[in-house]
């Protein structure tokens, strides 16, 4: 691990009270478990939630790496976490990706493998929040790379300051802040860091659009803007969330033995689009459970139109989507029931 100091006066390192206005929000948490990686942006916020969290009162403060096996550095690069993290005084686990790991689709698939293993010594130390380092500019990346998937609104609001991940609570308290920073925070702090050889790998995606981000900073598309424009868009998408799911048991109708579901579907013909939308994502959730296919938005968005085509002309309709059957009938009541073993997906507009 290396320390390389960097500073400039764009770019100054967090200082004490900046920390700790970005961390309030932790204050009432019984324990904290840092995700620290051994790069600049983790080991900057291990230190300064480790200053923080020594102040009476604060949240017992663990940190975890998970070494993913897929470097021959990546041991020692662990162990050299456990040594920063012994020097501040802050308990810390070491969690092994263990078994063969996958050709297609590595860096998703190690992605699930490590928060599943973060959410576990989440659990093992008492129901810990996690707390992780990414940045402003993790999140424009985000959102450049879910806009070239087709995203809903729901993806394009990119990373949250709060998630919940299957029952573990996900905080981005730096979220805001450029990674310059961080990295001048471990420069000015003394903090030994390594620098992941895959950060330059252009076989991955993210790398990719990383390295057109300078381009787009010139025509206007920073970090900084495209990091606005995903919590813009998270407002909106939150407002129309709660319309929809207010709306949802307004326009339920009694129905037969469970698993069926109906509702008054012509009423959301005075309802703009993006409603009409999420209020059948809901229903067909509701119905289809965890059992569901994958929804496609795409998919979903043609099904919409096709019953508000027919709920306009009174004409019955009927499709397939997310392992339901969707029946409209000619007065405008639409049913969801369980299509049984075969089964189509849609990605619902909140994907």
């Amino acid at each position: 691990m290396s320390a390389v100091p960097q500073t400039s006066s764009d770019h100054p390192p967090l200082g004490s009270r900046e920390a700790a206005a970005l961390f309030a929000g932790l204050a009432r948490k019984a324990r904290l478990l840092v995700a620290v990686s051994g790069g600049p942006d983790s080991v900057a916020l291990l230190a300064l939630l480790a200053e923080w969290a020594r102040e009476p009162g604060r949240p017992a403060l663990h940190a975890a790496t998970v070494d993913h096996g897929l470097r021959a550095a990546s041991a020692d690069e662990a162990e050299g976490v456990a040594l920063l993290c012994g020097r501040l005084g802050v308990p810390h686990s070491i969690l092994l990706w263990e078994g063969r790991k996958p050709v297609a689709g590595l860096q998703e698939r190690a992605r699930a493998a490590r928060y599943g293993l973060l959410a576990r010594e989440a659990e093992r130390i008492g129901g810990a929040v996690l707390v992780s380092a990414h940045t402003q500019d993790d999140q424009a990346e985000t959102l450049l790379m879910r806009m070239a998937h087709g995203s809903g609104p729901g993806g394009l609001a990119a990373m949250r300051e709060r998630a919940d991940k299957g029952g573990l609570m996900l905080v981005r308290p730096l979220l805001g802040m450029p990674k310059a920073r961080l990295v001048a925070t471990a420069g000015a702090l003394g903090l030994p860091f390594v620098i992941d050889p895959s950060n330059g790998d252009r076989r991955f995606e993210r790398v990719r659009w990383r390295a057109l981000m300078p381009g787009l900073a010139e025509e206007g598309l920073s970090a900084e803007r495209l990091a606005l424009l995903a919590r813009r868009i998270a407002r909106l998408d939150e407002a129309v969330a709660l319309r929809a799911q207010a709306l949802l048991p307004v326009l339920l109708l009694p129905a037969g033995p469970a698993p069926v579901l109906r509702l008054q579907f012509k009423a959301l013909l005075a309802e703009p689009e993006e409603i009409a939308l999420r209020v059948v994502a809901l229903a067909l959730k509701e119905v289809a459970g965890e059992s569901g296919a994958a929804l496609r938005l795409e998919r979903l968005e043609a099904c919409v139109e096709t019953l508000c085509e027919a709920a306009r002309n009174g004409a019955p309709a009927a499709r397939t989507l997310s392992g339901c059957v969707v029946a409209l009938g000619s007065d405008g009541v639409l049913t969801l029931r369980r299509e049984g073993p075969r089964r189509r997906g849609v990605h619902p507009a909140t994907s």
